[in-house]
């Protein structure tokens, strides 16, 4: 069965993938005063980490409409699918996944199956790119889906962030705490892992790297991971030297940036690892 695979821009794959694997993007919104933008078509994220320290108002972000999610299932099916299966950004950080399936509910030409990654950024990548290998091969949208769901017990996203500021600015967090935090020096961690989302805290930049190398191995040893940054090129390729005991056999460990949707709650400066453990190390 010709299966293929929608996902937000949310995802962090890189282009070559996306390419290669046909796999159909949906971009989410940057709104920045006045400005709106859509995600990874008509602003980048260099431009977008330059510009983010001087924006007088905190960028907003937006989910796509039901009808963007409706014209690329129509596309898809125009050109030749069968299935859709339509995989988005954990639904507990974003209301990206109820656009996709209103829209797979009015949708009756070609089946269209909805999965709620359970993941951001990278996490959620390395679950589409395995449903678009799976699709390649003549699975359908059900077989995948049950392989993903064994797939996503596997994948953690852990990270740093550099202030708490962006997730105030945001209204992602009351104001207090936010205050409290930056004059307590707390070193906020994000820990995310089939759709439950954590907070921890450190107090000094030094122990939050060393929380995220804790988790790194405790999980290990992976099949797929990659570090991912809002900004922070060269600390990112620093911290990939000092991890090489915990690359996957491929040898590969790529370095992202993450998008600006999440890059907007997170701000410049945060840091951390995308990871699938092998099967082996999950029960």
């Amino acid at each position: 069965m010709n299966t293929r695979i929608v996902t937000d821009s949310a995802c962090d794959l890189p282009a070559e993938v996306v390419s290669e694997q046909a796999i159909t993007i949906i971009p989410l919104y940057i709104n920045v005063g006045d400005e709106s933008f859509l995600d990874g078509v008509n602003l980048t994220r260099e431009e977008f980490y330059e510009r983010l320290p001087n924006y007088k108002s905190a960028p907003k972000t937006a989910t796509p409409s039901i009808e963007t999610f409706l014209q690329a299932y129509e596309r898809l099916a125009n050109e030749g699918a069968q299935a859709i299966l339509s995989i988005h950004l954990s639904g507990t950080l974003s209301a990206t996944i109820n656009a996709a399936r209103t829209a797979a509910e009015q949708f009756t030409r070609i089946p269209v199956t909805v999965l709620d990654s359970t993941q951001l950024s990278l996490g959620e990548g390395f679950i589409v790119e395995k449903a678009a290998q799976l699709a390649k091969v003549g699975k359908t949208a059900e077989e995948i889906v049950e392989a993903l769901h064994k797939f996503m017990k596997r994948a953690y996203v852990f990270a740093s962030l550099r202030t708490l500021e962006y997730l105030r600015r945001g209204g992602r967090m009351n104001f207090a705490i936010a205050k409290f935090g930056e004059l307590l020096q707390i070193k906020p961690l994000l820990y995310m892992n089939m759709g439950k989302a954590s907070a921890h805290r450190t107090r000094t930049n030094h122990r939050a790297r060393e929380r995220l190398l804790d988790w790194l191995a405790e999980y290990a040893p992976y099949e797929k991971l990659a570090i991912v940054h809002a900004g922070v090129q060269a600390e990112a390729e620093a911290l990939r030297e000092q991890i090489r005991s915990f690359f996957p056999e491929s040898g590969n460990v790529p370095i992202v940036q993450i998008t600006p949707v999440l890059g907007s709650h997170l701000g410049i400066g945060a840091i951390g690892f995308a990871c699938i453990s092998v099967e082996s190390n999950v029960s």
